[in-house]
C-alpha cells in the first residue's frame, strides 16, 4: 500500500525532479506533486511525495527530515488525510 508524505520548507527553486531524485534513494516513488500558486506558477514551498510502500516512506522520513536541500532544511512527515469539501467548519456555528 502506498504512503503519502508531506514535504515542507522547500526552497522556491526546488523542482519535482530534485524531489524525485532525493526520495528515489529511499524506495520506489509513485508520484511527486510540487504545489504551485495557480496565478504565478511559482512553488508554494511544499510538496507531496507518494512512496510505494510503508517501509520506503519510513526510510524517507528518517533519512530526509532535516536534510539541507537547496539551502533549506526540509521537513518530511506523513501527510494528513484529505478532508471532504463538506467537512469545513468555515461559516458554521460551533455551538
Amino acid at each position: 500500500m502506498s504512503k503519502n508524505l508531506y514535504v515542507g520548507n522547500l526552497s522556491y527553486e526546488t523542482t519535482e525532479e530534485t524531489l524525485r531524485t532525493l526520495f528515489a534513494e529511499h524506495g520506489q516513488i509513485e508520484s511527486v506533486n510540487l504545489i504551485t500558486d495557480r496565478y504565478t506558477g511559482r512553488s508554494r514551498g511544499f510538496a507531496f511525495v507518494e512512496m510505494s510502500t510503508e517501509q520506503a516512506a519510513q526510510e524517507a522520513m528518517r533519512g530526509l527530515n532535516g536534510k539541507q536541500v537547496d539551502e533549506r532544511e526540509i521537513k518530511v512527515d506523513q501527510a494528513k488525510p484529505k478532508r471532504d469539501q463538506g467537512q469545513s467548519d468555515r461559516g458554521r456555528s460551533r455551538w
